[in-house]
């Protein structure tokens, strides 16, 4: 069975990037009937906190990316990833170093100096462990092959390749007895039955060396996949200057999680012109041969189009909860009445808030756009069509009667008394269609936001 995982440090929020890589991991997954895990990497104690794994599951699971199994915790593991690196050091495939820090920064000076990589040199590979220093504790090293290569037949990348030559050995096991990053992670993948590690191609060189720990302990390489990152419009890696970069910011600046899914899908894969897909179709059709090698570029304006498509498509009413909790003090029967409306303008759920804002009496300050479409005749103008509201039923469709033969009997066209209207009932010059504005707002309360102007 094919098994993915994501693997995150508890170390801030999820980042937009990490839910890339979580959602391919899971569409692969669902798409090949497999199984999809979670892996919080809390090795480094001073920067893992609590909070932050909190805050990246809840993340996941805001996005409906929710693992097969319970989370596994990378630090209690800590037993097991010593335990595998004692059976190097038994088979001969890995060896203690006495080497201090301070002998390993003179000799990565020296490599400097003489123009090599910054390198370990293997000073402990072949020596004596009779010639250790007393009351030095020391690392364990993998005894790295130095001749032929590491080949790395990667799903997006293709065949990759590095001489041995090229590669230190790596520190397993550090005096202190915990394990490093590139060790423990291979443990854990091994013992997990992932099959397909799925992951940004900024751990591609991390891979060679955790091949050599598959191979060095006979174990079965799982399938890899390094997947092109995120970058910003300027081609710069995805930072704060570009805008959003948490999946907390986006769902707090109004977008939908299917929408951020659907636009997240389509970084780095696509399937012919297929733009807008449900969840069910990211499922049905997404493979990792459908994976560019190209980094893509975050297109906030290519977002807000996609999250308008999902927004039109929603439930009014889950639209109508989304808007109350940012405008709690709304009509939710008035808002209902106007969601269809309102929904075909928005592109977020926060503009979406704002322009039903006009709901909630008394209005704000007006537009000065509106402002200036109230003058002295356009008042009076409003002044005598009450009288004709007054004697209407307020139904959108005899609204439009009314204002329409309101309009016609003064001479004018009917945008010549929607509009002040409009700017009179909403403060702005844009909203829902007026009579069904005015049939939500209901006769009390349109009469009296136009009487409100004379006074």
């Amino acid at each position: 069975m094919i098994r993915t995982r994501f693997a995150p440090s508890p170390t801030g929020t999820l980042h937009i990037g990490s839910a890339h890589t979580a959602l391919f991991n899971w569409l692969f997954a669902r798409h090949h009937g497999g199984q999809f895990l979670i892996r919080i990497e809390d090795t480094d104690r001073e920067r893992s906190k609590a909070e932050h794994t909190a805050a990246i599951l809840e993340g996941l699971a805001w996005l409906g990316i929710h693992p097969d199994e319970p989370p596994i915790f990378q630090l209690t593991r800590q037993a097991r990833h010593a335990e595998v690196a004692m059976q190097l050091l038994q088979s001969g495939h890995a060896y203690r170093c006495w080497c201090t820090p301070q002998e390993l920064a003179a000799m990565r000076e020296k490599a400097r100096e003489e123009g090599r990589p910054p390198r370990y040199d293997g000073t402990w590979r072949d020596r004596d462990p009779a010639e250790a220093p007393a009351g030095v504790a020391p690392a364990i090293r993998l005894r790295a092959p130095r001749e032929g290569s590491t080949v790395v037949d990667d799903l997006v990348q293709g065949r990759v390749e590095v001489a041995n030559s090229e590669l230190d050995d790596m520190i397993i096991l550090r005096s202190d007895g915990t394990p490093t990053y590139l060790h423990a992670v291979v443990v854990d993948d091994h013992d997990m039955a992932i099959t397909h590690v799925i992951r940004g191609d900024d751990h591609l060189t991390n891979t060679f060396r955790q091949a050599q720990v598959y191979d060095l302990m006979g174990w079965s390489r799982p399938h890899f996949a390094h997947v092109p990152l995120i970058h910003g419009a300027d081609g710069a890696k995805l930072s704060k200057r570009h805008g959003a970069t948490s999946v907390f910011e986006f769902r707090d600046q109004g977008y939908l999680p299917e929408a951020l899914l659907n636009y997240l899908v389509r970084l780095g894969w696509g399937h012919g012109d297929a733009e807008i897909l449900s969840v069910e179709e990211m499922i049905a059709l997404f493979d990792v041969d459908g994976v560019g090698r190209a980094a893509s570029r975050m297109d906030y304006a290519k977002l807000g189009h996609v999250n308008g498509v999902w927004l039109r498509r929603a439930d009014d009413a889950r639209l109508v909860a989304e808007v109350r909790e940012r405008l709690p003090q709304i009509d939710p029967q008035k808002l209902a009445a106007l969601m269809p409306a309102l929904k075909e303008r928005a592109r977020t759920l926060v503009e979406l808030a704002e322009a039903a804002r006009f709901l909630i009496a008394p209005l704000e300050p007006m537009e000065a756009k509106a402002a200036a479409l109230l003058t002295g005749e356009t008042r009076a103008l409003l002044g005598e069509l009450t009288a004709v509201l007054v004697e209407t039923d307020f139904t959108p469709g005899a609204l439009d009667a009314a204002l329409r033969a309101f309009a016609e009997a003064h001479g004018r066209k009917l945008g010549d008394v929607a509009q002040p209207l409009r700017a009179a009932l909403t403060g702005r010059t844009t909203s829902p269609p007026i009579d069904a504005t005015m049939a939500a707002l209901g006769p009390a309360e349109v009469l009296g936001r136009i009487a409100a102007l004379a006074s």
